[in-house]
């Protein structure tokens, strides 16, 4: 993380830091069950026995809000595991996993509540915040991972890695093997694709004549 601009969840910036994180963590507890709505966050304030308004103070725009914070929350803790893991001295294809699997490996446990999240993310008045929330994740991903790039690489690491990271995520929601060692699997090959096209443009680019049309 840089120092000189902390997480927008830093109690020095935000005196109910604690207090938002632990009804964030309560409602998707709820949503396992009722899903990201009204009802859970109710359920939530009452579990934590929060006064009358407090939900809506800490959480303006509601079930949509919780559920943009849990995710924004998510992508800066991974941040912090892949820099605390050193992922950026790792060959490319092992930044990815890593970064794929420690996203996927905070929520272990709230497979549900990923699902109806997905869900809600999914109908079309919330189609943009889910490409925003997507992009926030593996453009955090790269971010750990060391990428410097600013030229149109940039985009298609992060076009590349959200194919990998989302087809990856559908498949984690189904798997029940035991470590979740399907989905890693999966997710090997997923990544063995990627490096098997990109090994494919460069070599496709070194031919002769793609490199004398290069130079003009």
């Amino acid at each position: 993380m840089d120092p000189q601009n902390p997480p927008p969840d830093d109690p020095v910036l935000d005196p109910d830091a604690g207090l938002r994180d632990r009804l964030a963590d309560a409602v998707a507890a709820e949503a396992a069950f009722e899903g990201w709505s009204r009802t859970a966050v109710d359920a939530a304030s009452r579990a934590l026995d929060l006064p009358a308004g407090e939900a809506e103070r800490l959480f303006p725009g509601g079930p949509v809000d919780v559920l943009t914070y849990v995710s924004e929350r998510a992508d800066r803790r991974t941040v912090a595991d892949i820099e605390a893991a050193g992922a950026a001295t790792l060959k490319i294809r092992d930044r990815i996993r890593t970064a794929v699997r420690f996203r996927l490996e905070r929520h272990a446990s709230q497979k549900e509540a990923v699902r109806r999240g997905l869900a809600l993310l999914a109908l079309p008045f919330n189609a943009a915040l889910g490409l925003r929330l997507l992009y926030r994740t593996v453009d955090a991903m790269w971010y750990a991972a060391g990428d410097t790039s600013v030229d149109f690489n940039f985009y298609t690491k992060r076009a590349t890695l959200a194919a990998v990271y989302s087809s990856t995520l559908l498949y984690w929601l189904n798997d029940r093997t035991e470590g979740g060692e399907a989905t890693w699997a999966f997710l090997d090959r997923r990544i063995d694709n990627v490096m098997q096209f990109e090994k494919l443009k460069a070599d496709v680019k070194a031919w002769p004549g793609n490199r004398r049309t290069a130079r003009r």
